[in-house]
């Protein structure tokens, strides 16, 4: 009766614990935080519910090596690869050379689980065919399984208005395809974009108008998540939910963005996960975290090579240290870093080239650990004398890194 019942119990268990697991993020278009934040919105607060909101950043380090233009497809490519754009190489809506050498989330998603279904419901086809880069050779012919964009090249059944709201009603298709998709296909990593609120911005600025639009999307937001939720009731999968925005605005009237000020930069992320760490709570989160947060919940292993280039942090997870900042004084790097866990050390690597830029491989020489706890540490480089460093701190449960351009060369 004993070894009965412990099989039972076994049984029971079972089906929580091969949960499958999938995920599913949202970029609504040019949003400021404190827009989401004073009004009320019904969808989003019942996912806050269950989760977390907190803000975000976008941008890069300002006057930094990796400031970045507060721009649509900059912002979409900082997320999808964890990188800032002097990695991607998208600093416009143009997208002429994004460098694939520093793979999307999708394609080191399929990487490892090749037999698994991705897909992207858009209106801008340019996301799919050159974000992500389906079937192009330079990602390896990557296939997205299931997609629904291009409808803005579609006139006929969206007719263009000076009003822009075929731009609400081509939103309201991608919603439908891709709630149905959710609901019946379930690929196990989507991309959901929305237009509407950036072309509400742009032609209104701060307005009632702008505030409708979010209204809208927060209803539309409610039919992706009751899409999620009968997945998760009818098939018992783990779903992830993450909603967020790839830029602000301006502070004069909220028309414009691109450049750096604290407003263009301040983003936000609605999630139904309501584990999300210490780090995300802290302030310091950025547009770069929502890659590798993606990848840790859907347990995809980041290669060495990728992992030393990522500049996002996971927002859920343990996490060790976060903020690295290096300045070069005569031959020796001074490091810090904010830590999150008291115990551990921190691995110090450092290298003096740039090869991944171009698809080659970076040599990595050690220099050494230091306690996480610490803080900081001053590294000797006098026997690998160069203009520019990569240094790359490995912690217990993650890696930053950081990049140092010696004062008075290029």
């Amino acid at each position: 009766m004993k070894k009965l019942s412990v099989l039972i119990i076994s049984l029971f268990c079972l089906p929580a614990l091969a949960q499958v697991k999938k995920a599913v993020f949202v970029i609504a278009d040019g949003i400021p935080a404190d827009v989401i934040e004073r009004l009320k919105l019904p969808g989003m607060q019942q996912i806050i519910n269950e989760g977390a909101y907190i803000r975000l950043h976008v941008g890069g380090d300002r006057g930094t090596y990796n400031e970045t233009p507060t721009i649509s497809a900059v912002g979409y490519n900082s997320l999808l690869t964890g990188t800032w754009v002097n990695k991607h190489n998208v600093p416009d809506n143009d997208i002429k050379e994004p460098n694939y050498h520093y793979p999307t989330i999708f394609r080191l998603f399929k990487d490892q689980y090749p037999q698994k279904k991705i897909g992207v419901y858009s209106s801008w086809t340019d996301n799919r065919t050159k974000l992500v880069g389906d079937n192009l050779p330079q990602t390896g012919q990557l296939k997205v399984n299931d997609f629904a964009d291009g409808y803005e090249l579609d006139t006929i059944h969206f007719k263009h208005d000076k009003q822009r709201d075929f731009m609400h009603r081509i939103d309201e298709q991608v919603i439908s395809k891709a709630s149905e998709a959710i609901k019946t296909k379930a690929p196990d990593l989507s991309w959901v974009y929305l237009e509407y609120t950036d072309d509400m911005g742009h032609m209104y600025g701060d307005s009632p108008q702008m505030e409708e639009a979010v209204k809208k999307l927060d209803q539309q937001l409610t039919s992706l998540y009751q899409a999620i939720n009968y997945r998760k009731k009818q098939y018992h999968e783990d779903w992830l939910l993450v909603v967020t925005t790839d830029h602000g605005r301006d502070e004069k009237a909220g028309h414009n963005h691109g450049g750096q000020s604290d407003r263009q930069r301040t983003t936000w992320m609605i999630t139904n996960n309501h584990n999300l760490n210490s780090y995300a709570q802290s302030g310091d989160a950025a547009i770069v975290d929502i890659m590798p947060t993606l990848a840790r919940f859907l347990k995809v292993n980041i290669p060495d090579s990728t992992r030393r280039e990522v500049d996002g942090i996971p927002l859920i997870g343990p996490v060790s240290i976060a903020n690295a900042k290096a300045t070069y004084i005569q031959g020796t790097i001074s490091l810090s870093w904010s830590h999150f866990t008291p115990e551990g050390k921190v691995k110090i690597w450092g290298s003096t080239t740039n090869n991944v830029k171009t698809g080659g491989k970076d040599e990595y020489f050690y220099f050494g650990e230091a306690n996480v706890k610490d803080g900081h540490a001053l590294v000797d480089v006098k026997q690998h004398p160069s203009n520019f460093y990569k240094i790359v701190l490995q912690g217990a449960y993650n890696t930053v890194n950081t990049w140092v351009i010696v004062p008075g060369t290029k």
